[in-house]
């Protein structure tokens, strides 16, 4: 197992896993400027380490994360425009990193999300739940608004329900959020870890170039017309066709083994 010291997160790296934790649980794992580029660096190095097939976000002790931390709001409240622009941009391009990183990511939401806590695990591919976990977007009850994480919430639960839980900051339980689609499985507390797991050895079993260009196809797609997007997708598959994973995925099939890429390492 390889660890890297962080001040405010758990980074270590083992079976092909990398697994962050929100490391603050004194304060609910509530975020500041601190830990909004260690994780972007946590992240970055998540991207670049080829040992990585699968990254696992999640929050030490009750809770996943309760938002931005109240001291550093504290600072922030003297903040001039560019000053706020600047951390806006930090929280955005975190979001974005997370987002487009060319591996899947496992949101392990273990506890109370709440405000920018959503947008951590809005930005990732999969979302499983303790039935504890509950869930708010209460920007609004301090004047403010959901925005950074907004693109990636939004993607989530769509506008109906964004526009009711943006604009009234009601706090919601598990069951609704797996119901408006913020997350994607919801389990018994003490079976997330087993679900977490289960969901681990489906991703390792697939082509990790397969699985990097889904989410290219997942991220940009969706923007195009329907004529660029001929070209683009077929482009994509015979790309695919004669690399070595995809050659090595169909001759596996065919001789009915387990592809290379799917026996542990």
């Amino acid at each position: 197992m390889e660890t890297k010291a962080y001040a405010t997160i758990l980074f270590d790296r083992q079976d092909r896993v990398g697994r962050i934790s929100l490391n603050r649980p004194e304060v609910h794992n509530a975020f500041n400027a601190t830990m909004i580029r260690e994780l972007s660096d946590a992240f970055t190095q998540a991207k670049e380490d080829d040992s990585v097939r699968v990254v696992i976000l999640t929050g030490t002790g009750e809770s996943f994360c309760a938002g931005a931390d109240l001291n550093w709001m504290r600072e922030i409240v003297h903040y001039s425009f560019d000053q706020n622009l600047r951390e806006s941009l930090e929280v955005a391009e975190l979001l974005h990193v997370i987002y487009t990183l060319p591996k899947p990511t496992i949101a392990r939401v273990n506890g109370t999300a709440i405000g920018g806590g959503n947008g951590l695990l809005s930005a990732c591919d999969i979302v499983i739940a303790s039935e504890r976990a509950r869930f708010g977007l209460s920007e609004v009850k301090i004047g403010l608004v959901p925005a950074a994480i907004s693109p990636y919430v939004i993607r989530r639960i769509g506008e109906r329900a964004a526009r009711e839980y943006f604009l009234t900051g009601e706090r919601f339980d598990s069951r609704r959020a797996l119901e408006i689609g913020l997350v994607n499985r919801m389990v018994p507390h003490d079976e997330l870890d087993a679900k977490v797991d289960e969901v681990i050895q489906l991703l390792l079993s697939s082509g990790p170039e397969a699985m990097a260009s889904c989410k290219e196809l997942l991220h940009r797609v969706p923007a195009m017309s329907l004529e660029d997007a001929k070209r683009y997708t077929a482009e994509m598959i015979a790309r695919l066709r004669v690399s070595e994973e995809g050659q090595e995925g169909m001759a596996a099939f065919l001789e009915k083994r387990k592809p290379r890429w799917a026996n542990k390492e």
